[in-house]
């Protein structure tokens, strides 16, 4: 009987141990998810690679009344830089004179094959982002990177409101000084001298309007810089060949020291020239019997005078 009653227990227990494991894992937490929307999530595809490079995308229409400044540098193949340079010219082209226009291009062969290029742009501000990425992306599609981005801009519309409020307090100045004048009464020197002051003052209101109309221009084009650079060929050493560099050298190193020679030998040549002559002329009969009678002349004996006795 006591067997029966142990081997009862012993199966309650080991139903009961069965039994918590399911009850733990039924009163776990669902912590609830809030929907994600399909525009805001990101997948694995969008994350670029930690070996790819990428502009930061900001938008400047987040700050109306600035006038940006873009200017890029792309790094690719020398052989590759006109076709793009050309590609970039073409895209400017294309969409008119009213919304782009060409102000300046540059391609220059530094030294061998290494090439330099440089195109400038003036762009309508609203497609100036959209066409620097554009000719990112036929950059990268001839293998090439971007290697620098500067986006500058000046808060030109604060200048103009500033201006606008400058013109306005001045005005009102022009207009108080003419009322003074036209109430009469006034001495000759002082209607000259508020005479004075309103014509100064009509200039700073011109000053004022050309102020505005180049903050006004400063915001109707932006202006954008295409810098070329090449690869530089092999690294370490580039497109020049080191053998031909040497051979250069060499050249150059052996016409140095053949001009210092021919210089030395130019100042040199006439003095050696003369005192080749004079020692020829030295050698000649005139000058043997010169230098004979000279020496004769020297060893004749003096004739003693006769003694008187």
């Amino acid at each position: 009987m006591k067997t029966k009653l142990l081997a009862g227990a012993m199966a309650l227990a080991l139903v009961g141990c069965s039994e918590k494991p399911a009850e733990a894992v039924r009163e776990a937490p669902a912590y609830d998810m809030a929907p994600v929307d399909a525009s805001e999530a990101v997948s694995t595809q969008a994350i670029p690679a930690p070996s790819t490079v990428s502009s930061p995308n900001i938008n400047v229409t987040a700050a109306p009344g600035v006038a940006f400044n873009y200017a890029y540098a792309f790094r690719l193949d020398d052989n590759r830089i006109a076709k793009v340079q050309e590609e970039h010219a073409a895209a400017c082209e294309a969409l008119g004179t009213t919304r782009c226009r060409i102000t300046g291009m540059t391609y220059r062969l530094v030294r061998g094959n290494e090439v330099e290029a440089q195109l400038l742009f003036k762009l309508d501000p609203a497609i100036a982002r959209k066409f620097g990425r554009d000719a990112l992306g036929s950059v990268e599609r001839a293998e090439g990177v971007l290697a620098e981005a500067r986006i500058s801009g000046e808060d030109v519309g604060t200048q103009i409101n500033d201006s606008q409020r400058r013109s306005a307090d001045i005005g009102a100045e022009i207009a108080r000084l003419e009322a003074r004048l036209k109430q009469g009464g006034l001495g000759d020197r002082e209607r000259t001298e508020l005479q004075q002051q309103i014509s100064a003052m009509r200039r700073q209101l011109d000053g004022e309007r050309d102020t505005r109309r180049a903050g006004e221009a400063m915001l109707a084009t932006t202006p954008m810089q295409f810098d070329y650079v090449g690869t530089g060929g092999l690294p370490g050493i580039g497109y020049g060949n080191p053998f031909s560099d040497a051979l250069n050298m060499l050249i150059r190193s052996g016409s140095v020291m053949l001009s210092f020679l021919l210089v030395v030998g130019a100042a040199v040549l006439p003095w050696a020239a003369l005192f080749l002559l004079l020692l020829a002329g030295w050698r000649t009969a005139p000058a043997l019997a010169i230098r004979k009678w000279l020496h004769g002349a020297s060893k004749t004996p003096a004739v003693p005078a006769p003694s008187a006795d």
